[in-house]
């Protein structure tokens, strides 16, 4: 095909998603960062807006912990020691010694075996889960599971495929009773927390339920759980979900990129469990891992969130997202209850979603515009995310331009 061909009919498909509402548009390029200060936390410069000064309400960075100095001087030093990228697969020449250090502490932190570091939450859940899914598997998934779960289930071809809805626990005891005798293993694969609405899985009646049916399965029920959202802001010691109910998962999978600051995806399971991806998993094998520089930062940021001052800052971050939540309620907008640093504002209007982020900019504000296909139909929302290294000052700058909105 012609690229002229081709430019017209991506331009055409471009035109026809803006229409509908759905174009993204231009992202905002963070030129700079001004430090915290006056009681209020770090701001971003913007291209084109280098002369305002923006509070960020749509970071997942829910520790503070990128800008920390001692996070930054572990990826320096690595990066002096071993170069700044990995230059191989881990299997060829690509492992290197922060990437097993991190990989021991995150498993662990996790009281696992073994764990596995890749390149992203994404491509770890992509790589991980369909090695799990044969054409003899009931595979079964929440309907508000992240992308990445989805597309990793369509990469396979299951016995039989269910989606249950948004926590709809009576729905997934019955089609796991409904398939025995149909498939010889089950799936069962949920986000920890969903990354949307901020409220989470629960994990323990999950895990009962799984085990109630186990005997109908010759190959057991298996549990997998992406925990990105949760590991480092959820849970007493910042564990996440599992923490916080109380439940387990045979395969937990988390991100570096969130929490703690820096960049990659993990997943923390049994030994042989953990070997097997070693060999199976398409993203792992053959795709570069993190940096040796990323894995020292991370492993930094690990040992800071298991501390005193890990135990301070999430009681401050539970703090702030607590004040957020009240003052949201009081002015009469629709929220989730819940604990974690995610606060949506339910507008349940594409019109009146992208007003409001508009409104957020114009008072130096960043927030995201969840709208169809993002989140179902009238489920349109503004998701407000909280971090450790924000103040009290700067949630009620946030409410101050709710209020005038």
């Amino acid at each position: 095909m012609a690229r002229g061909k081709l430019e017209s009919l991506l331009t055409a498909a471009l035109d026809d998603l803006k229409v509908a509402g759905r174009l993204k548009g231009g992202e905002h390029v963070v030129t700079g960062v001004k430090p915290a200060t006056e009681g209020r936390g770090p701001r971003y410069f913007l291209a084109g807006c280098e002369d305002r000064a923006f509070l960020r309400m749509n970071s997942n960075s829910y520790l503070g912990l990128a800008m920390d100095p001692r996070v930054i001087r572990a990826d320096a030093r690595a990066t002096g020691a071993f170069g700044a990228g990995p230059g191989a697969v881990r299997f060829i020449s690509g492992t290197y010694r922060p990437h097993v250090e991190v990989e021991q502490r995150l498993a662990a932190f996790h009281h696992r075996d073994a764990g596995m570091v890749m390149s992203a939450a994404y491509a770890t859940v992509i790589g991980v889960l369909p090695q799990l899914i044969g054409d003899n598997t009931l595979v079964i998934s929440d309907a508000l599971n992240h992308n990445c779960i989805i597309n990793a289930i369509r990469l396979t071809h299951p016995a039989h495929k269910a989606v249950y809805p948004h926590l709809d626990l009576t729905e997934l005891d019955r089609v796991l009773q409904a398939h025995k005798g149909q498939a010889v293993r089950a799936v069962v694969v949920t986000d920890g927390i969903f990354s949307m609405r901020g409220d989470h899985a629960p994990l323990e009646r999950i895990a009962a339920i799984c085990q109630r049916h186990e005997s109908g399965y010759p190959e057991g029920v298996i549990t997998v759980v992406d925990d990105s959202h949760g590991v480092g802001a959820f849970g007493r010691t910042g564990r996440g979900t599992e923490e916080y109910t109380g439940g387990r998962a045979d395969v937990l999978i988390g991100t570096l990129g969130k929490a703690f600051g820096v960049n990659g995806g993990y997943a923390v399971a049994g030994a042989p469990v953990i070997a097997y991806f070693r060999e199976a998993a398409p993203s792992y094998v053959y795709s570069n891992p993190i940096t040796p520089g990323e894995a020292a930062a991370a492993l930094s940021s690990i040992e800071i969130l298991d501390s005193p001052e890990g135990a301070t800052r999430l009681e401050h971050l539970r703090g702030l997202a607590a004040r957020l939540r009240a003052g949201v309620t009081a002015l009469g907008l629709e929220t989730i209850p819940g604990e974690h640093p995610i606060v949506p504002i339910l507008i349940r209007d594409t019109a009146r979603t992208s007003a409001l982020v508009r409104h957020c900019f114009d008072r130096e504000i960043l927030v995201t515009g969840l709208t169809y296909p993002v989140v179902p139909k009238g489920e349109d929302e503004i998701r407000l995310q909280v971090t450790a290294d924000q103040t009290d000052r700067d949630i009620d700058d946030v409410l101050a331009a709710l209020r005038a909105f």
